[in-house]
């Protein structure tokens, strides 16, 4: 069952944060949404194998395979960088991957731009098997249909909704399930103009604006600030936030609150759409580079 925590703001303002994370221990928040309609079609597709893609921390990998421990698929991730394949032990993702029982196929960046392509995919297949493909992200028709889910009645009363953006997928099905007085706000946790273009490939409606300030350089891109900010707001709320997608829409929502964006008396949503695990890898990236840590961890 969700839960939310209420923030006030001068000038009436109020934040909520809708705790998507819980939905599910490992197959967390917009994983939950994007991954429930591609198993069904798996399952009528009569596969027994699932195949996706990802890089060293990847949400979607482990929530990936704790779907397919679950729902009795095998998995095989394609990972980003071979030079992974020998720390998979040190890498708290990859290695909580393998134990619920994804296979690695690891591959150089460049091999990795290629995935997409027939041959790639049938080289995977001559290699596999016979499996269902879910994207990279796990942002697919199906998955938006999952993210419109996402939103029910009792979340009419909010004049905006906010969420992290990654691959559009999340955002597509909220704008799709919105309310006619609502517009949705979608952060950014990467670089790039593309996302507005993969958001209307999906989005039915016109109700919203991405917002590209608070990427902090990049994806996975953090600073002092930021890791400041997270650990400050989980100790006044104890929210935990993961600072590669929730945490900097929430530090670009409490922005934007103080620089006068939202109207008075406005009613703001946002959407935790999980990501908690990557926490210990941001962690091990900051102690290595003797730089501060999250107080928390998943």
């Amino acid at each position: 069952m969700n839960q939310v925590v209420d923030i006030v703001f001068p000038k009436g303002i109020s934040l909520v944060i809708k705790r998507e994370d819980l939905l599910h221990p490992l197959i967390s928040g917009n994983k939950f949404r994007k991954l429930k309609y591609n198993i069904e079609e798996a399952k009528k597709q009569g596969q027994e194998v699932l195949v996706s893609f990802g890089g060293a921390f990847s949400n979607h990998i482990l929530a990936l395979a704790a779907a397919g421990n679950e729902y009795g698929f095998k998995t095989i991730g394609v990972i980003r960088g071979n030079e992974l394949e020998s720390a998979v032990e040190q890498n708290p993702t990859l290695f909580q991957a393998r134990k619920l029982g994804m296979k690695f196929l690891f591959v150089t960046r460049e091999e990795y731009r290629t995935k997409t392509n027939a041959e790639f995919l049938k080289k995977l297949q001559n290699r596999f098997g016979d499996f269902y493909v879910v994207p990279e992200g796990g942002t697919n028709e199906l998955a938006v249909k999952g993210c419109e889910e996402i939103l029910n009645e009792g979340d009419s009363q909010f004049d905006y909704v906010c969420t992290a953006v990654g691959t559009g997928g999340t955002i597509s099905g909220i704008i799709n399930s919105s309310f006619s007085n609502q517009k949705i706000l979608g952060f950014s946790a990467l670089k790039g103009d593309f996302l507005s273009d993969d958001i209307r490939k999906f989005a039915r409606k016109n109700n919203w604006e991405l917002i590209q300030d608070y990427n902090f350089g990049g994806y996975a891109k953090v600073n002092e600030e930021l890791i400041s900010f997270l650990n400050e707001l989980y100790q006044k709320t104890a929210i935990p936030l993961d600072p590669v997608y929730t945490g900097k829409m929430v530090y670009g929502i409490i922005d934007l609150i103080e620089k006068g964006y939202f109207p008075e008396n406005a009613k703001i949503l946002a959407i935790h759409t999980g990501g908690l695990q990557g926490i210990r890898g941001i962690n091990l990236v900051q102690q290595k580079k003797n730089r501060q840590t999250l107080v928390y961890d998943f």
